[in-house]
């Protein structure tokens, strides 16, 4: 059977994406997907180059430091749940441009305060959008990819958050000192543009379409989306294969629960809260303590903290070469290790310098950002199409409990008079726990996202 552009092949929707060839298409989506998270990850760590200029600017205490990190992250929690509720129900690009609009909007708010709890406000309002957009971006990526290749297609389209980290701490670098913390704010604001264009270039996921009984939808759209790969390919596309069974199935939240979803949503939830307790413990405080702890300048604390950025990112790619081959288990028991290794060397070595903490908190990073990446790989794999924007923002949700209680944690240790080695000691502590909880996840590598929902 071949397919001609413009003429809807035969099969399921499942088996009609799987035979699909890398396209234009696929780059194009992932291009205009991956420009909002890009965007996404540079809202989230304004904060953390604000810090510093903040806390000098208006004589914030630890305390009051620690309410302005993590006001965005309670918003974050909370833009999980909605728009994981909203994924499933009205559907992945409509969610992912109203949560783009929220955040670029507030941004603008954020730009304007005139004090911390304005301030404050303006970044929780900012979390909702930032927190909703992220997993369910993912979600959709994973239902257009292959799943002989799904781990390495997803996990290049992940690398676009830690390069919007690298860029937000890069672009502080220079526009902080020279224009001030507002003006990362106002940048912050651009992808209201975004918000527009996206439901206009971006097809709905024919799958969900399809999971809400919008079936002549999406046999159009995986027609259209069938035309423009043959388009591009310049050649007739290949038959899918028998086997590949269509999702259909009805489901709510309390299915994440219950049966062979209890396992995977407990194991998630875990994990996801162990990688950003350890991620956000280290980052949020990162420039501050480099500055306050160590007396260096504002610009060189920036520099070190890109430095962690940029090792996150070769995280990522190392881990989107390889995990289709060893597999997500191994990856994240390996990453997790890595982790708990490198922390707990350095407070065991005793932290003696701003330049030694780069080091580690730079190899600690190219650990996590692996850990983080996998998992929104990872998080959409375990559930079924009714479901799957919910299962993956309810991870969300526990990620976004350890990016509150990470540096909170951090932030009491500090405030209360505590050492340095502590702080990295306990975080060390939290990564090893998740290692072994990692041993206990299910294996997805090879398998098509109905197969493991069947």
């Amino acid at each position: 059977m071949t397919t001609v552009a413009g003429k809807p092949g035969l099969g399921s929707i499942a088996a009609r994406l799987e035979r699909l060839p890398q396209s234009r298409w696929h780059v194009k989506v992932r291009f205009l997907i991956g420009a909002v998270t890009f965007f996404e990850a540079f809202d989230q760590l304004l904060s953390a180059s604000a810090l510093p200029v903040l806390i000098k600017d208006w004589h914030l205490s630890t305390a009051q430091a620690t309410f302005a990190i993590t006001s965005g992250s309670v918003g974050m929690l909370l833009g999980a749940l909605v728009a994981g509720w909203l994924g499933d129900r009205v559907g992945r690009v409509r969610t992912v441009a109203l949560g783009v609009a929220v955040t670029a909007l507030a941004s603008l708010a954020v730009a304007f305060s005139n004090n911390i709890e304005m301030f404050s406000l303006f970044r929780f309002v900012q979390g909702l959008g930032i927190g909703g957009v992220v997993p369910v971006a993912a979600t959709y990526i994973n239902e257009i990819a292959r799943s002989d290749k799904r781990g390495r297609f997803v996990l290049l389209y992940e690398m676009i958050f830690p390069l919007g980290l690298a860029a937000a701490t890069l672009v502080a670098v220079w526009v902080v000192p020279t224009f001030g913390w507002r003006a990362m704010f106002v940048i912050g604001a651009l992808p209201v543009l975004l918000a527009v264009a996206l439901p206009k270039k971006v097809v709905e996921s024919p799958r969900w379409l399809l999971s809400q009984g919008r079936t002549e939808e999406a046999e159009q759209v995986i027609a259209r989306i069938e035309a423009e790969v043959a388009a591009a390919t310049g050649t007739d596309l290949p038959e899918p294969v028998e086997g590949h069974g269509d999702d259909t199935a009805k489901g709510s939240l309390r299915d994440l629960f219950t049966g062979k979803y209890l396992r995977r949503t407990t194991v998630l939830s875990a994990l996801w809260f162990v990688a950003y307790y350890v991620n956000h413990g280290i980052s949020t405080w990162l420039p501050s303590l480099y500055v306050k702890h160590f007396g260096l300048d504002l610009t060189t604390a920036l520099e070190y903290t890109l430095l962690s950025n940029v090792t996150g990112l070769l995280g990522t790619f190392a881990v989107a070469l390889v995990i289709d081959r060893i597999g997500r288990r191994p990856a994240l028991v390996a990453a997790l290790g890595g982790s708990a290794l490198t922390l707990v060397t350095l407070a065991l070595v005793g932290v003696t310098s701003g330049s030694q903490v780069a080091l580690f908190a730079s190899c600690t990073t190219f650990f996590v950002y692996a850990i983080n990446a996998g998992l929104y790989l990872y998080s959409p794999e375990l559930y079924p199409t009714c479901n799957r924007a919910k299962g993956a923002a309810f991870g969300g949700l526990w990620n976004r409990l350890g990016v509150i209680l990470g540096p909170i944690t951090v932030g009491a240790i500090l405030g209360g008079g505590g050492s340095l080695t502590l702080v990295f000691a306990q975080l060390a502590g939290v990564a090893a726990v998740g290692a072994v909880i990692a041993l206990f996840a299910v294996e997805t590598k090879g398998k098509t996202l109905e197969e493991l929902n069947s």
